[in-house]
């Protein structure tokens, strides 16, 4: 049984030599799979992938046909909060059974799917995550859930909903009509190229809007710029400063990042993906 899986770029544009090495890898090792790019995921217009209304489009094409099993975010970047909003409003019955697959700037798309209801978001390895070194085997993995295999998931997450975002993101969807209701979930995060006291001013404002969760888990902090002073604390100190004072329980670390090891967190409990995954 073939699983078509849909790809868009819901703000910066795909690298076609990109795209090419995933279908060449689906095609010798994933049979099963179909991958489907639409034309939007090669568009230039400034920054993005297209316009707005063009990004928009694209999503809401590929969430809505019954022919597609998953969508595939193809790169993060910046865009998704001009499109999410109405996108949401446009999708009908077909999306709701779909997984959907990304981080990073997608995180919007995943963390507005996801207060609305609609599908099994799940945080996970873009498709052009496959220019990192190991990218290959993060591909493996999508592939891997994508078609109903055995996968390991963030080896941290239990019995408790989960969400997963990286730090900017989230800061920008709490107090948004994108934002989902997380009360009562292990919220982890990571961030990229951000100044540690850019770090400490993101961990400000988000914990004031977690209240209720059950926890937050830190994932990496890399590629941080070289301040013209030492900022004094570490990124696991920050996150634990910030979550003590606003009363969230800090419960370590997570194997999540702007890297090819980014683990795969399906947002709500890990149990529905893996048994939405197997009917694939």
């Amino acid at each position: 049984m073939t699983t078509r899986i849909a790809i868009c770029c819901p703000g910066k544009p795909l690298r076609r030599a990109r795209a090419e090495r995933v279908e060449e890898l689906a095609a010798a090792e994933f049979p099963a799979a179909e991958l489907v790019f639409h034309p939007q995921c090669f568009l230039e217009t400034g920054h993005f992938a297209g316009d707005d209304a063009t990004r928009r489009d694209a999503f809401v094409d590929l969430a809505n046909d019954p022919a597609n099993d998953a969508v595939w975010f193809g790169m993060g970047g910046y865009g998704a909060c001009r499109i999410a909003a109405e996108a949401m409003t446009r999708l009908g019955e077909a999306a709701r059974e779909k997984v959907y697959v990304g981080y990073s700037d997608a995180g919007t798309m995943l963390g507005a799917l996801y207060r609305h209801g609609i599908g099994r978001p799940v945080h996970g390895p873009l498709l052009g995550d496959i220019k990192r070194e190991g990218g290959a085997d993060a591909m493996r993995r999508v592939l891997r859930l994508l078609t109903g295999a055995a996968v390991p998931l963030e080896a941290g997450l239990d019995e408790r909903p989960a969400a997963a975002f990286n730090l900017m993101t989230l800061a920008m969807l709490v107090g948004t009509d994108l934002m989902p209701d997380l009360a009562g979930h292990v919220v982890l995060v990571e961030e990229v190229a951000e100044h540690l006291y850019a770090v400490d001013r993101l961990f400000f404002h988000v914990t004031q809007h977690l209240s209720g969760v059950a926890g937050l888990r830190l994932g990496r902090i890399t590629a941080v710029p070289e301040n013209d002073r030492p900022f004094g604390m570490e990124a696991d100190e920050i996150a634990r400063h910030w979550c003590a004072k606003a009363g969230i329980p800090y419960l370590g670390r997570a194997d999540i990042g702007h890297d090819a090891a980014n683990a795969l967190v399906p947002f709500g409990r890990a149990s529905a993906v893996a048994e939405g995954a197997s009917e694939a």
